[in-house]
């Protein structure tokens, strides 16, 4: 991958300090890129301040919902290329206010992809929409030729997400990409609802680690590092007439149980007289998710580097130092 690509590129990130935007900012501004990070909330603990990337980087706070906020930051910064990371990202948040998570998710991005379509100087934008638009499916694992069958409120706003970014290529040509992917895991992320981050904070604190589910669910664990890479990837890509306008599904072809995840944390923290307490609680969520990423292979040379036990290693080394230096 050239690292020349990005440099002396004006690169807008929205979302820039949630935990896939601290990343993609972050290799974008090692890359040379001149980063435009468009955030909402100040987050001083995210991964986005504590790796310094905040200092590397222009910062404008804005609400996605807010379009003038948004054309505002595309025109005064001369934008050349965005990546559209900013959204309400926990199901469980979305399923309680759903109303909030379809502001953000669906409003927000027909505000960015409207602000492309007026600005001619943005020559690509790659849009973050999930696996879970796929929703409940016989066959596994997802293609891209799948139909978008979501229902739960998080998963119908990213299937809006994925079709208002379709619509505008179909109709506008804005040169655009879409990622679909799995669950993100890795140093960085403080959503400790989700089984990652939550089950290391368990075992740091010597705390049976709970699980939502019955443990069975099935999930895509993608480390974020090569999330950052796999988009950095697609939105290089861009700059070819044959990728414009498609979706990419990313993540490991590995599906794992949930259960599994847990226990091969706890192995790592060596603390094996903690043990899982499942309350099979899950409501809502779909029980088997895995992607096929051969399209990205092929099209776009991309493939993950990072295995599940080395990336659990990392994370846990990482939030290992984190929780230290929050207690010290």
């Amino acid at each position: 991958m050239s690292t020349s690509h990005w440099k002396g590129r004006n690169v807008l990130v929205t979302g820039a300090n949630g935990f896939l935007g601290s990343w993609v900012s972050k290799r974008l501004a090692e890359e040379g890129a001149n980063v435009i990070c468009f955030i909402r909330d100040a987050l001083p603990r995210s991964f986005f301040n504590s790796s310094g990337t905040v200092d590397r980087v222009v910062v404008a706070h804005g609400c996605l919902e807010d379009y003038l906020s948004m054309e505002r930051v595309f025109n005064e910064f001369e934008v050349d290329f965005c990546f559209h990371l900013g959204a309400q990202a926990i199901v469980g948040t979305a399923e309680r206010f759903p109303l909030s998570t379809y502001e953000s998710n669906i409003r927000g991005t027909w505000n960015v992809l409207e602000a492309v379509r007026r600005d001619n100087r943005v020559k690509g934008l790659v849009i973050a929409s999930s696996d879970k638009v796929y929703g409940t499916k016989e066959v596994l694992p997802y293609t891209e030729k799948d139909n978008l069958s979501g229902v739960s409120p998080y998963d119908v706003s990213k299937v809006c997400v994925d079709l208002l970014a379709q619509s505008y290529f179909h109709t506008y040509g804005i040169p655009l990409g879409i990622a679909r992917s799995g669950n993100f895991y890795g140093p960085g992320d403080l959503n400790f609802s989700r089984i990652v981050p939550g089950t290391i904070r368990s075992l740091v604190s010597d705390q049976d680690p709970v699980i939502r589910s019955d443990g069975t669910y099935l999930r895509d664990y993608f480390y974020v590092e090569d999330a950052a890479q796999a988009f950095l990837a697609l939105g290089e890509k861009l700059a070819n007439d044959s990728i414009k306008g498609q979706a990419f599904n990313f993540g490991t072809e590995t599906p794992t149980p949930v259960l599994d995840i847990v226990n091969q944390l706890i192995e790592l923290s060596g603390k094996k007289h903690l043990k899982p307490v499942v309350l099979n609680q899950a409501a809502h969520e779909i029980k088997e998710q895995y992607l096929s990423c051969r399209k990205a292979r092929e099209l776009l040379g991309w493939r993950h580097t990072t295995d599940l036990k080395s990336g659990l290693a990392k994370s846990y080394s990482w939030y290992e130092e984190f929780f230290s230096l929050e207690s010290g």
